[in-house]
């Protein structure tokens, strides 16, 4: 971890929003829909295998997802393969979907502690619906969640974020972001906020300013805690 603070962490920093990236940040969904789109590269030719699903498709939208592989194959998937991608991952959260590890003491602590949160993910709000209802997370997001992918502007580019910041009130220098895909840091910092990186010890993260690493939800609460602590909060 960076010795130096970024700003929004910083003693000198004021600390508003707190924004989640969804998938392999609140719920673990992510490697059910990249496997399902590596189901569907595999059947026009594109060879990744089930293992390597996450590591080509992690943090993607449907649109970039499909240019890939039409890119990858020369086939042409259609006007409708997101819309029918999109359906097959409602249909597959709604079979079940798991909480990643230690996110309810999370939120209930940031909650305690009176900051803010949003949603900004890729993912389409049916999506997110679902995978909320069942792992029992829609109540700390009410009417706070923004789906890149309905906005038809998905990450890398920040507008997602930016939306969140602005429907909040706040500036994005005031926001913190919770994220785990490159696509969804690079989105963050371009925002011009603080992307804290939720990955494995082995696993680095981009050289990018305003960027750190954790390893897990506890270390997010104590970072937030000792912020608002340096703040006067």
């Amino acid at each position: 971890m960076m010795v130096e603070q970024p700003f929004v962490l910083s003693p000198q920093g004021h600390l508003k929003l707190i924004i989640f990236d969804c998938d392999g940040v609140l719920v673990d969904s992510e490697e059910t829909c990249c496997r399902i789109s590596a189901e569907e590269a595999r059947r026009v030719g594109m060879n990744v295998p089930d293992d390597q699903a996450v590591n080509v498709f992690s943090g993607m939208a449907l649109p970039g997802i499909q240019h890939m592989i039409e890119q990858e194959t020369g086939a042409k998937l259609g006007a409708d393969w997101a819309g029918m991608m999109q359906k097959r991952f409602v249909a597959a959260m709604k079979n079940g979907v798991e909480p990643v590890d230690g996110v309810y003491d999370m939120l209930n602590s940031i909650q305690k502690l009176g900051i803010p949160v949003r949603v900004a993910s890729n993912s389409s709000q049916e999506e997110m619906d679902a995978k909320f209802s069942i792992a029992n997370l829609e109540h700390f997001f009410e009417n706070r969640i923004h789906s890149a992918r309905d906005m038809g502007i998905p990450k890398p580019k920040p507008d997602v974020y930016l939306k969140a910041a602005e429907e909040e009130g706040v500036s994005p220098s005031e926001c913190l972001v919770l994220e785990d895909s490159d696509t969804g840091a690079r989105a963050a910092v371009d925002a011009g906020m603080t992307c804290i990186m939720l990955r494995s010890d082995e696993k680095p993260i981009p050289k990018w300013k305003n960027i750190l690493k954790i390893n897990s939800l506890s270390q997010f609460t104590a970072l937030v805690q000792k912020a608002l602590l340096l703040q006067g909060h």
